[in-house]
Formats: C-alpha cells, sequence, structure tokens
C-alpha cells in the first residue's frame, strides 16, 4: 500500500471522528459508491482521461452524488481523490480508512490461514485465543492453504504467528543445519 493511502485514511477517520459522523451510515454510503464505480468501467476509465479536466470530474460526481446522497464529508474526500489525482486508488483509500476506524475502535485485523477447513465453534475458540495474544478484540478473515500440513498461521499487522506443521519443520531443518 502507498504510503500516501494511509494519510488519505487517517485524515478521512479523523473527520469522521470530530464530526461525530454515524459510520454504519457512511460505510453504506461508501459501498453505494464503490458499487456504482465497479459497475462502471465508462466511468473509471473518464476518471483516469487526464483530457477530462478535475473540474468536471468534480461536476460528474456531484452529478452521482444527487442519486447516491453521499454525506458531504465522503463527497469531499472523493473531491480530494480527484483533484489529486488518487481516484484510481479509492477502494485501497476505503480499506485503510476502514482498517484505521476498527483501529480506533480497538479491534485488530487477523489474517488466519488453516491446512482445512474450520466450523463455527473452531473459528470462536481461536479468535478468542488470537484476541488474547493480540491484547484486542479481533476481526479475523480465513484463508485455506493446505501447504501449511496443519496448525495455523496468523498475520496481525506485520506480527507473523506461525504455529503451522510446514513452519516447525522449517525451523527444526534451519536448527539442524546451523548446529
Amino acid at each position: 500500500m502507498a504510503a500516501f493511502v494511509s494519510r488519505y485514511a487517517r485524515a478521512f477517520a479523523d473527520v469522521v471522528a470530530s464530526a461525530k459522523l454515524d459510520t454504519a451510515a457512511l460505510d453504506r454510503q461508501l459501498n453505494d459508491f464503490l458499487g456504482t464505480w465497479d459497475a462502471s468501467a465508462e466511468l473509471r476509465e473518464l476518471f483516469a482521461n487526464p483530457a477530462v479536466s478535475a473540474l468536471q470530474k468534480v461536476d460528474l460526481l456531484d452529478k452521482m452524488n444527487a442519486r447516491l446522497g453521499l454525506q458531504k464529508e465522503l463527497r469531499n474526500l472523493l473531491a480530494v481523490l480527484i483533484n489529486n489525482d488518487r481516484i484510481g486508488l479509492v477502494h485501497e483509500v476505503a480499506d485503510a480508512y476502514r482498517t484505521e476506524l476498527q483501529e480506533r475502535q480497538g479491534i485488530r485485523q487477523a489474517e488466519v490461514v488453516t491446512a482445512r477447513e474450520l466450523d463455527e465453534e473452531e473459528r470462536n475458540v481461536l479468535v478468542a485465543g488470537i484476541g488474547k495474544l493480540a491484547g484486542a478484540q479481533v476481526k479475523a478473515s480465513f484463508k485455506l492453504d493446505k501447504s501449511i500440513l496443519g496448525g495455523t498461521v496468523v498475520r496481525i499487522g506485520s506480527t507473523v504467528y506461525d504455529g503451522s506443521v510446514r513452519g516447525r519443520l522449517d525451523r527444526l531443518k534451519e536448527a539442524l543445519i546451523a548446529g
């Protein structure tokens, strides 16, 4: 992720917090815009076209906003992205904003990789354990990777906890070679 993406996300989260905006309503509106964005290749091409001025692009945004009903703060974020020729990264900014908002609420993102599908109870137990490890409430996304053979690999931010069989075998191999 480019460094400027997190700056936009933090700044927008600051605006949302200082204005005490309804984050759920704002999230729905953001999803509405992203849905429109994703559904229209012509729209994306128009916003990417350097021959179309930023002023014309913002005018188009305002016409879209008449139908979407975006809060002014969200509309302004999109206008800033347009004016700075960053609108093509609107998904990345939205994801970073959501992550920033969750971190401010004490929720950490965790990516959990397992070798087999887990049932709901196993997932809940694992998420509770990860929460204790992280010292925070955790929102986990699960991925399946049979190459780890067994166990789990958990990524929280830039920290990786490798409890996989593959990881243990690799560490044993390194210890044998070094020893």
